[in-house]
């Protein structure tokens, strides 16, 4: 684990940073925000340990400007309680009190080292998936992970680098469909000071971050094909060219990229590069969804009810019979994170000592394959709704509701508001800057509408 250290090497600072090394964590110390932020633009870091004496509010905002997203912990005089609540204000995860407490300091460490995706399974679908997985992890090929949204694609590519001669350097995971294209190739590759407007400084790209270790590309199929053609150079030749950069740098990196759609697919519609097929899909794991692996659903149902059982703080209770079945009888439409969200909802809303089929809801609190008493009824009746509202309605605006609506559903997530309906990611984005533009509210990711429009 790569751990910065924002203060002045002594005292309690050095007995942290030597308790730090001990627990197995390659410390960079930095003296001021001024040169964490040079520390983070050349080399990266998975935790930043700031000392309260300087300013963690300007730490966090300059990382938030640069879109560093690396967590932030404040440490400081265990009796300054002012001081330990202005860092959380500020925008630190953690306060660890000095003198340091070796048990807190691992603590830490293993809190953000530690894979949190555990890889859970049971059915023979899966199993086979990974013992191709095991098979091909110590190879240098790139992998293409393909398979349904929610199925776990990028607990299999960790698994991947776990077990790959790569494990002990960085596992560094880029969003393709999360950027926006304009800032997607800067993320990527880097860029030097004053390519663009915001360029302050040169910053190093998760190329060069991932260096030794894994890059994860995930959600590849969402990269604007322009940009394929110098992702294929930096697979072909092991070098990147920086935004604004005048010569190339050398990267030492094993690609393992992610995808929801059938790129042979996208090949045929133009919008990716056969060639970039080819050379990403020397190895692909096709990961089955949830319903094609029955064998697993109870089984990571019953890890999901420990997980949240102690996340919450409640007891672990086991799934009643009845609970079992509407569990194996539901068809995961989105997979193994549906499932999830089912079973954490359940421990919530479970009394007594088991958690029956009462407490395994949909999110509007309906019981799964619950219907309406009279379907044709239900049906007819929400047509003609449906007709009378859109009478007198401008296309544009039952679009722009259509696509709206649909956001909100699913809490600012754009990749499956853009599945849902039909659309590719870019279309969809391009649609929300014209309507910011127009002045209409447009949900951020994990935000829903606070009025409809």
């Amino acid at each position: 684990m790569r751990l910065l250290i924002v203060g002045v090497m002594k005292g309690p600072l050095a007995q942290a940073t030597k308790i730090a090394i001990d627990r197995g964590a390659s410390v960079t110390n930095a003296e001021s925000v001024e040169q964490a932020l040079m520390v983070m633009r050349s080399k990266g870091a998975d935790l930043v340990m700031i000392d309260v004496v300087l300013s963690v509010r300007d730490l966090v905002t300059s990382f938030e400007l640069e879109r560093i997203r690396t967590p932030v912990a404040a440490c400081g005089t265990g009796t300054d309680a002012r001081a330990a609540v202005a860092a959380i204000q500020a925008g630190a995860r953690e306060y660890i009190p000095l003198p340091p407490d070796p048990e807190m300091i691992a603590a830490v460490l293993e809190a953000v080292s530690r894979d949190t995706r555990s890889f859970v399974f049971r059915d023979e679908a899966m199993a086979r998936v990974v013992r191709l997985a095991e098979q091909v992890a110590k190879s240098e090929a790139s992998i293409l992970i393909t398979g349904e949204s929610g199925v776990g694609k990028e607990v299999v590519a960790r698994f991947l680098h776990g077990r790959s001669n790569r494990k002990d350097k960085a596992f560094i995971s880029v969003n393709c469909a999360a950027i926006p294209d304009a800032l997607l190739e800067s993320e990527l590759f880097g860029h030097e000071k004053g390519a663009f407007t915001g360029a302050v400084a040169r910053r190093i790209g998760k190329f060069e971050e991932a260096s030794g270790g894994t890059l994860l590309l995930d959600e590849i199929s969402e990269m604007d094909v322009r940009l394929q053609a110098k992702l294929l150079r930096a697979l072909q030749e092991r070098v990147i060219d920086r935004v604004g950069g005048g010569k190339p740098v050398p990267v030492d990196i094993r690609v393992i990229a992610t995808s929801n759609r059938n790129l042979a697919d996208e090949v045929r519609k133009g919008t990716f590069r056969e060639d970039l097929l080819y050379r990403l899909n020397v190895v692909n794991l096709k990961v089955p969804p949830l319903r094609e692996r029955t064998q697993d659903i109870l089984e990571l149902a019953g890890h999901f009810v420990r997980k949240y059982a102690d996340v919450n703080g409640v007891p672990v209770r086991a799934l009643s019979p009845d609970a079992r079945r509407a569990l194996l009888a539901n068809p995961w439409r989105g997979n193994v994170r549906e499932l999830e969200n089912t079973l954490h909802r359940a421990v919530l809303l479970a009394v007594g000592e088991e958690i029956g089929v009462d407490a395994i809801l949909t999110p509007d609190g309906e019981a799964f394959g619950a219907g309406p008493r009279d379907p044709a009824a239900r049906a007819l009746e929400t047509a003609e709704a449906t007709a009378r509202a859109l009478v007198g309605r401008t296309v544009a605006d039952v679009e722009r509701e259509l696509i709206l609506d649909t956001l909100d559903h699913c809490l600012g997530n754009r990749t499956h508001a853009a599945k849902i309906l039909g659309i590719s990611i870019r279309t969809l984005r391009n649609k929300l800057n014209e309507y910011t533009a127009d002045g209409v509210a447009v949900p951020g990711p994990g935000e829903a509408r606070v009025a409809s429009l």
